[in-house]
C-alpha cells in the first residue's frame, strides 16, 4: 500500500509538470500566437482574452504593444488600431483590479544617421535567405517593405527577429486566402532563428486558444514545406507539436480489435504503461472486474465516459480513477492525437476485463463537436 501510495504522489507530480510544459514555445512566445492571430481575425473578445493571459504570464505591455503595432503591415491599420485599443482597455481594467501589469522596455532609439533602406534590405536578404529580394512589378512597394518594415518596424529591439516571425506567422495563418505568403514566412521564421520544434507548436497553441481552422490553415502550409503528404504530416506535426516526453510505443495489436482507429503501446516499469491515441481513436466500452483503473493524461486531448453519465474532457494533468465494475470508455478528441498512462490497483483474486460493444460515431461526434 505504500509502495502503490509513493508512486501515485510520483505520477501525480509528473502530471502537473506536463500540464505546465511549454512545448518548444516559451509562455510569452504562445501568448503572441493567440493575441496575433485574434488580432488578425478581428475577434476583440479572443484578443482580450489572449492579452490578458499573456500579461499574466509575464509579457509586458511593450511587448504586445509591438507586436500589434507590427501587425498593421500584414492585417491592416484597422485591426492593429482596434488591437491596440483593446490593449489600452485591458490595461486600464487590470490596473484598476490591482492585477499585473509591466511596463517593459521600449526601444532603444536608432542613431542619428541611421539608413533605413540599407539596413531594411539587409534584414529582409536575411529573412529570404541571404538571396538580395527585389519587387520590380512594384517598385514602391519594395522600398515600404524595405525602408518601412525590416528597416523601420525591424529594427526596433523590445521584440527579437524570431519573436516577430511567430507572430508573422501566427497572424497570417488566421488570414484565409494568404497560403503563399503564410509559406513563405515560414521560411522566413527559420531563417531568422525560429526552430522546427517551435514552428511546429504554433498550430497546437493557435487549436487551443483561437480556432480549428487556423490551426489547419498552419498544419498543411508546414505539410508542404516539410514535402510531407498532407494527411500524414497533419497527424504527426499534431503528434510532435506535443513535445510529449512519452513514448509513442508500437502498434496495440493484440487489442486492436477492442478500438476503433489505431492506438500505441508502451509498457514502462512499475506496472504503468504510456497509451497513445491518434485523433478519433477511442477503446470499445469495456468493465474492470474486481479492480480500479487509473488514467493520467499527459498530453493532448481525450475523453472519458461512464455508461450514463456525461463525458469528462482530459487534458494533461487530468487524473481519474475509474471504480470496479463501472461500464466506460476514453480515448482521443477528433482533432488531437492523446496520450494517457494507466495503472490498475486495488486488484483482487479473479480481476479481469470485460471488453464491450464499439463507442459509435453518433455519441462520439457529439462529444467531439463540443470541445471547442
Amino acid at each position: 500500500m505504500k509502495k502503490l501510495t509513493i508512486m501515485m504522489a510520483a505520477l501525480f507530480v509528473v502530471a502537473l509538470q506536463i500540464k505546465g510544459q511549454n512545448m518548444a514555445l516559451t509562455t510569452k512566445q504562445q501568448a503572441l500566437v493567440a493575441i496575433a492571430a485574434n488580432e488578425a481575425k478581428g475577434d476583440i473578445e479572443g484578443l482580450k482574452a489572449s492579452l490578458n493571459e499573456g500579461l499574466n504570464q509575464g509579457l509586458t505591455v511593450s511587448e504586445a504593444k509591438e507586436a500589434l503595432s507590427q501587425l498593421y503591415a500584414y492585417t491592416g491599420f484597422p485591426r492593429s488600431l482596434n488591437a491596440l485599443g483593446t490593449l489600452q482597455q485591458v490595461i486600464n481594467e487590470r490596473t484598476k483590479a490591482g492585477l499585473r501589469v509591466e511596463p517593459g522596455q521600449e526601444a532603444d532609439p536608432l542613431p542619428k544617421d541611421y539608413d533605413a533602406l540599407k539596413r531594411g534590405t539587409e534584414v529582409q536578404t536575411q529573412l529570404v535567405g541571404g538571396q538580395p529580394f527585389t519587387y520590380t512589378f512594384a517598385p514602391q512597394t519594395d522600398y515600404y517593405l524595405k525602408a518601412h518594415l525590416f528597416g523601420d518596424i525591424f529594427a526596433r529591439n523590445n521584440l527579437s527577429f524570431a519573436d516577430r516571425e511567430i507572430v508573422t506567422v501566427s497572424a497570417i495563418s488566421a488570414l484565409p486566402g494568404c497560403e503563399p505568403q503564410l509559406q513563405a514566412h515560414v521560411s522566413g521564421a527559420r531563417n531568422m532563428g525560429v526552430s522546427d520544434d517551435q514552428l511546429r507548436a504554433i498550430p497546437t497553441v493557435l487549436e487551443k486558444k483561437v480556432g480549428q481552422e487556423e490551426a489547419w490553415r498552419l498544419r498543411k502550409t508546414l505539410a508542404q514545406f516539410f514535402n510531407e503528404p498532407a494527411a500524414e504530416a497533419a497527424l504527426n506535426f499534431q503528434l510532435s507539436a506535443l513535445n510529449t516526453p512519452w513514448p509513442k510505443g508500437e502498434p496495440n495489436s493484440a487489442y486492436a480489435q477492442y478500438f476503433t482507429g489505431n492506438s500505441y503501446l508502451a509498457p514502462l516499469d512499475g506496472g504503468i504503461a504510456n497509451v497513445t491515441f491518434e485523433p478519433r481513436c477511442r477503446n470499445n466500452w469495456h468493465i474492470h472486474h474486481k479492480q480500479v483503473q487509473v488514467l493520467i493524461c499527459v498530453a493532448g486531448r481525450g475523453w472519458y465516459q461512464e455508461w450514463g453519465k456525461e463525458a469528462v474532457e482530459m487534458t494533461p494533468g487530468t487524473i481519474i480513477a475509474i471504480p470496479a465494475e463501472v461500464k466506460h470508455w476514453h480515448g482521443a478528441a477528433k482533432d488531437s492525437w492523446f496520450q494517457h498512462l494507466t495503472y490498475h490497483k486495488d486488484v483482487k483474486e479473479g480481476a479481469s476485463n470485460e471488453w464491450l460493444e464499439p463507442v459509435t460515431d453518433e455519441i462520439y461526434d457529439k462529444l467531439s463537436s463540443s470541445s471547442h
